[in-house]
């Protein structure tokens, strides 16, 4: 797709008048309105309204956009990317040259995100998309068709990236008589009742989306992030590379700190809120439980069961949730199995700084530190804060775990 041209604004003073000017222009109004009640009135407001706006557009100076809004700064290309790891990776890549705005607020994930008119006008006016993809997005098919950006070139920093399947780690799932059961009368209901579609809409496709997490993932999606701008934006791909070599560099280190610090730990297991790190735990040889597929669904007494096992066969001496969360997940769990409550952030949400490069470079450290702390590094001192965001954990109604 051909990239939009932004427009040059023209000079304050092709919108500047003289007061002498100003003033003629009202005589000649003043002498123009008798003649026209000869004519008729209809026609004479027509005329009148049109000389009104032709004079404000010569007396008005131009209008100035917000700063988050996609023609802010007129001058340079205009990218519009999903949500936070995405926000990060292009910054980086980035740098000054473009515009660079998020469409979903930082404090909305993927899986909560509702489409509001001002999010298609971000498309209309946007050169470039950049988005994870993996069907995490499953809301820009339809945000995309009503902004009806014809020139609008679209990133999928996904492209090339070796993919975990959405079911690989539920066998319990897959073969549980219930969620068969569960299954075929979700898909009944889901023809008919377009509620239940729009639902559905925010659980994960064939492949699991997550794929940030994982830093060597990262890696190439900063890579392919770089590659779309240089196709879009050729004059700018000696900054786009050197931008995008330093940022892989970090990643790198980040990777490396990983490894090195994981390593005591491989072939453990550690339990998360929902099923948001299997690339991580793929690539540090680990595994990984959760509590719910997705943030949504409340857990049965089979998650449950399956989270105990979890936390006794690796001796975990803390449960991962995630700042997303409203309500305390783990805390009857915590208790009944004598274990502590950390964090482990998805990075799909979070606060004004989160919007900056270095902040996925922050968090991923820290949900090292936390990680390290559950499989018994140290001792975890903290349970996580008010979170950032509403979606409401449930257990089951049980009574206390007997070990």
């Amino acid at each position: 797709m051909v990239l939009l041209k932004p427009e040059k604004v023209a000079s304050s003073s092709t919108h500047s008048m003289s007061s002498n000017t100003l003033l003629c222009r009202l005589q000649e109004c003043r002498r123009i309105v008798p003649a026209l009640h000869k004519i008729g009135r209809s026609f004479s407001v027509v005329l009148i309204s049109t000389m009104v706006m032709g004079l404000s557009s010569c007396t008005s100076p131009p209008s100035e956009e917000s700063p988050g809004s996609p023609t802010h700064s007129r001058g340079k290309l205009q990218i519009v990317t999903t949500f936070l790891p995405i926000t990060n990776f292009t910054k980086a890549v980035v740098g000054d040259r473009a515009q660079v705005t998020q469409l979903l607020p930082n404090t909305t994930g993927p899986h909560d995100y509702q489409t509001k008119p001002e999010d298609i006008r971000k498309l209309t006016q946007a050169n470039i998309l950049v988005e994870n993809g993996l069907e995490m997005e499953v809301f820009l098919e339809d945000v995309v068709k009503n902004a009806n950006n014809q020139q609008l070139k679209i990133i999928n920093s996904s492209e090339g990236v070796a993919t975990i399947s959405s079911k690989a780690n539920h066998p319990a799932e897959q073969d549980h008589p219930e969620a068969k059961h569960n299954a075929q009368e979700e898909n009944h209901s889901e023809a008919a009742d377009p509620d239940h579609q729009a639902e559905r809409a925010h659980e994960h496709g064939e492949a699991n989306p997550h794929i940030w997490l994982d830093p060597k993932r990262a890696i190439q999606q900063v890579e392919n992030i770089r590659d779309g701008l240089i196709a879009a934006d050729p004059e700018g791909q000696s900054t786009y590379t050197a931008n995008a070599a330093a940022y892989i560099e970090q990643l790198k280190q980040l990777d490396q700190a990983f490894a090195e610090q994981l390593k005591p730990y491989a072939g453990k297991t550690f339990v998360t809120y929902h099923d948001f790190a299997d690339y991580f735990a793929q690539s540090y040889d680990l595994k990984v439980e959760y509590l719910v597929g997705i943030p949504e669904e409340n857990a049965t007494p089979e998650d449950v069961k399956r989270v105990i096992t979890a936390v006794q066969s690796s001796h975990l001496k803390t449960l991962l949730t995630e700042p997303q969360v409203t309500g305390s997940p783990f805390t009857a769990l915590a208790k009944d199995l004598k274990v502590k409550i950390g964090n482990f952030d998805p990075l799909e949400t979070g606060g004004a700084e989160s919007l900056a490069p270095e902040y996925y470079l922050k968090a991923m450290r820290n949900n090292l530190k936390n990680l390290t702390t559950a499989f018994g590094q140290s001792a975890q001192s903290w349970v996580p804060a008010t979170p950032r965001q509403g979606n409401v954990a449930t257990l089951p109604h049980w009574m206390s775990v007997k070990l």
